[in-house]
């Protein structure tokens, strides 16, 4: 989003905008990082190593690297990637504005100036920005800063002219939803801005990501029973289950108020998919404790989870003061059997729905087949629907489910 926000800025501006990744050809590139996890610090350090040989090729002018590697690494990678014309921070926005176009912009939220880069029919909506709870593996706090919520009508204004381009969900996403509205009003109003979003005209769901489980709010769970706009999905990270892991891992949660939250949600919403993350091999994982979350993965039965080896963040409580002591191939292959088991269960959850109607949203066209999603998973990183019949990207269908996979599903278009 952030880099929606910026190229609709400079679109405003009178400048042509593109974002592809994979050509080099602009007068002037910006590349906006991740510094959260290793892969993803790979992967960008990566993208800005082929810009660098680009410039020094001539093929670009300028180049300017932003966001979350940028804030952390700023000045050690101003000395090994010269060819780096500046580095910017998270919350430099207005200052990257002012550098490529040499005039003094402005960024604005109220004013809306966003350029997706999804399909047109789906949309992201940040709703804070950073963290409170300190987790102790977590950088979000040291890149992004305490929490830091959006006014409602803020938010709601945004969600009003994304539908009026042809938004028909929207995802919510915050490093904390949950958390949503303490720092502003005093009190969780995450109930509050979902049944505001679900009056939108045009806007058919509602998703919800990065719910934190630590003191979940109520009021959230009775709106996802009762507003028929609300995708029945919840995206909660719980990372483990053992109580010496989540002690030390500071996640204000214990085992048992996991399993009585995870209870209390799937009786109130009996269709709920959810999908969760875990983290494997933190300092100190014994057999049992890996025993422990197997067994939970077991138990639970999320619909759909993934699953990381720890990697220690400088900075973090956990890096400063613990050892990373379980041994990286340990963590391989303990996140192996998470994912084989969750594979298996996938599996079931997913030919439990052959012969059943769902209705789905076409996200995209591939050779034979539309790519569509249910409202039981969320664009990019769950299940798809592979679905044959007349269909329309961007629209609304009924299909019959009638064979499936463990990742995939296949339907046909339902004829009206």
């Amino acid at each position: 989003m952030d880099s929606e926000h910026l190229m609709g800025s400079l679109e405003a501006a009178g400048w042509q905008v593109r974002h592809d990744p994979e050509q080099v050809d602009g007068n002037i590139v910006v590349i906006n990082t991740c510094g959260f996890i290793l892969d993803a610090k790979e992967e960008s350090i990566e993208m800005i190593l082929n810009f660098a040989a680009a410039k020094a090729q001539g093929r670009i002018e300028k180049l300017y690297v932003v966001g979350c590697l940028s804030e952390r690494y700023k000045d050690e990678l101003a000395v090994e990637i010269p060819e780096v014309d500046e580095f910017f921070g998270v919350n430099n926005l207005n200052e990257v504005l002012g550098k490529i176009t040499e005039l003094p912009i402005t960024h604005n939220e109220n004013q809306l100036h966003r350029k997706l880069t999804t399909p047109r029919h789906y949309a992201y909506l940040k709703i804070s920005e950073g963290c409170n709870w300190g987790c102790g593996y977590c950088a979000i706090p040291i890149i992004r800063g305490k929490h830091i919520s959006v006014p409602a009508q803020v938010l709601v204004r945004e969600a009003r002219e994304l539908a009026r381009r042809g938004v028909k969900e929207l995802i919510v996403i915050g490093q904390d939803t949950t958390y949503y509205g303490l720092d502003l009003y005093g009190e969780r109003k995450l109930g509050f801005l979902l049944e505001e979003l679900c009056k939108i005209e045009g806007i058919e769901w509602v998703r919800l990501h990065y719910a934190y489980p630590t003191q979940f709010p109520d009021d959230v769970i009775d709106i996802m029973r009762v507003q028929p706009k609300i995708c029945k999905y919840l995206d909660i990270p719980f990372q483990h289950i053992s109580d010496n892991i989540l002690h030390s891992m500071r996640r204000g949660i214990t085992k048992e108020q996991t399993y009585d939250l995870i209870e209390r949600l799937r009786r109130e919403i009996p269709d709920i998919a959810l999908r969760t993350t875990l983290l494997v091999g933190y300092p100190n994982e014994t057999e049992q404790d890996f025993a422990e979350l197997l067994e939970f993965v077991e138990r639970v039965k999320f619909e759909r989870l993934g699953v990381f080896p720890y990697s220690p963040e400088e900075g973090t409580h956990s890096a400063l003061t613990m050892s990373d002591n379980v041994p990286e191939e340990l963590k391989e292959r303990r996140a192996e059997q998470i994912m084989a088991l969750q594979q298996e269960i996938s599996r079931g959850a997913n030919e439990r729905l052959v012969g059943t109607k769902q209705r789905v949203i076409i996200d995209r066209k591939e050779g034979d087949y539309y790519v569509a999603r249910t409202q039981y998973d969320s664009p990019e990183v769950d299940n798809e629907v592979l679905v044959t019949g007349k269909a329309k990207v961007g629209a609304f269908d009924d299909v019959e489910i009638t064979a499936a996979d463990d990742y995939e599903i296949f339907g046909v278009v339902i004829t009206k």
